[in-house]
């Protein structure tokens, strides 16, 4: 990683702009493929699935024989964890999940705020050389809290038209019965637009590479709801200099191992902790079997080297990274102070892997900079919030002077008009 010691505060936005990508070429490819599935359908997508798979798919469903024989083809080991983490990502959404409270904002005025599950939800799922099944448990339990009606998944298949075994069984673990084997932006068609074998969504979760990510950002201007502005993952370490090097090395590491265009970044009041988790990067990218790929990360990385904790904190919040993790000895007063992540981990024993698989919060988070405006994936992101109110007799003749006087002001005669002929009466 570049070690850049001391910038000035008028070059931090060049610091923390992350990679950009002509995305011209890039959105008309992906609106052939959309305009595509919204005319041709199932036809549209065995085509691609046969181009961009190698697959040659008849029927997209999956099948309960297939769900179970994937079950039975796992190691009990893998099995129990992806058990130990659903137990976990349960006991910490669950919690989210609000009951109503009416309100008396008057006498004889009550309102309540009600939360009801989204009726249908489409889950995406990326196969390929890592196939997330944790991202499964993810977005499917939390779905299954706030009580959706119809939770469909697509993933790609493989070569051989079958699903990786481990994301069918925690569809299964996450209470997912719908899963289709249909990948790439043709799968955000199919469940913006529906298709005559997979029902179209009223909200579309999880990530993807960039085509997945353009056509999600496409759909979202026809209309259709998605989880988040999404680009490629990212971790920020803000150390001191009681930090472990190969901590922090391990970290950066498990970040840039996502993919080439990954970011990761180290901000630090120590510039010899920085030298040092430099040479523990080198050792340890011997070790990976994903080593290209994190060496293509590492090259738009940086180590920033700050002369004061109060200066690296202004500049994480300026960042806003997707993962934050604190290597300090004050980490609990330091969190206190950040005001733009989408999840952070508190000292030198909480890896950012933890919280992508097993430890309960969600790992579906906002990345480049959208952490200043967004959350992460929760059980309200599959709910929507009805207001309710209901008004006496005699709580209409308390508020009527003052709604009267507000719809006149504004020039709505008919809205005090509302108000007037029952209170006449």
């Amino acid at each position: 990683m570049k070690v850049i010691i001391n910038p000035e505060r008028k070059d931090w936005n060049a610091l923390v702009k992350r990679p950009s990508l002509d995305t011209s070429s890039l959105e008309n490819s992906v609106m052939e493929v959309l305009n595509a599935v919204r005319q041709k359908g199932d036809e549209a997508l065995k085509a691609f699935t046969k181009k961009f798979d190698g697959a040659e798919i008849e029927d997209f469903r999956v099948s309960e024989n297939e769900i179970t024989e994937a079950g039975a083809s796992l190691s009990a080991e893998i099995k129990n964890a992806v058990l130990q983490a659903k137990e976990n990502i349960f006991r910490f959404h669950i919690a989210q999940k609000a009951s109503a409270e009416k309100i008396e904002t008057m006498p004889g005025i009550t309102c309540w705020r009600k939360s009801v599950g989204i009726e249908k939800v489409g889950l995406y799922i990326p196969g390929g050389s890592a196939p997330l099944f944790s991202t499964v448990l993810m977005l499917g339990i939390p779905a299954s809290i706030a009580g959706c009606k119809e939770i469909i998944l697509c993933t790609p298949p493989g070569k051989n038209g079958t699903i990786n075994p481990a994301i069918l069984f925690a569809a299964q673990v996450a209470g997912i019965t719908k899963i289709f084997k249909v990948g790439g932006a043709q799968a955000i068609a199919a469940l913006a637009y529906g298709t005559a074998t997979i029902p179209s969504v009223y909200k579309i979760f999880g990530p993807g590479n960039q085509y997945v990510t353009c056509a999600k950002q496409m759909i979202e201007r026809e209309g259709i709801a998605i989880d988040m502005p999404a680009g490629p993952s990212e971790v920020c370490v803000l150390a001191d200099e009681t930090a472990d090097a190969g901590f922090i090395a391990a970290d950066l590491l498990s970040q840039a191992e996502h993919g080439p265009d990954s970011q990761v970044l180290l901000v630090s009041t120590s510039e010899s902790l920085a030298e040092k988790v430099n040479l523990e990067i080198e050792k340890q990218l011997e070790l990976l079997p994903r080593k290209d790929i994190a060496v293509a990360a590492l090259y738009n990385s940086k180590a920033i080297i700050v002369k004061h904790m109060e200066e690296a904190i202004s500049l994480i919040n300026e960042y806003a990274p997707e993962h934050l993790i604190i290597s300090c000895k004050n980490d609990e007063s330091i969190s206190e102070q950040i005001i733009n992540a989408g999840s952070v981990f508190l000292g030198n024993y909480s890896p950012e892997s933890v919280g992508d698989y097993a430890s309960g919060t969600n790992h579906t988070l906002p990345t480049n900079a959208f952490a200043k405006a967004y959350s992460g994936v929760s059980v309200d992101s599959f709910v929507k919030k009805i207001t309710f109110q209901k008004l006496s007799q005699q709580g209409l003749e308390r508020i009527g002077d003052t709604v009267i006087t507000m719809a006149e002001a504004e020039g709505l005669q008919a809205h005090a008009n509302a108000v007037k002929i029952r209170l006449q009466k």
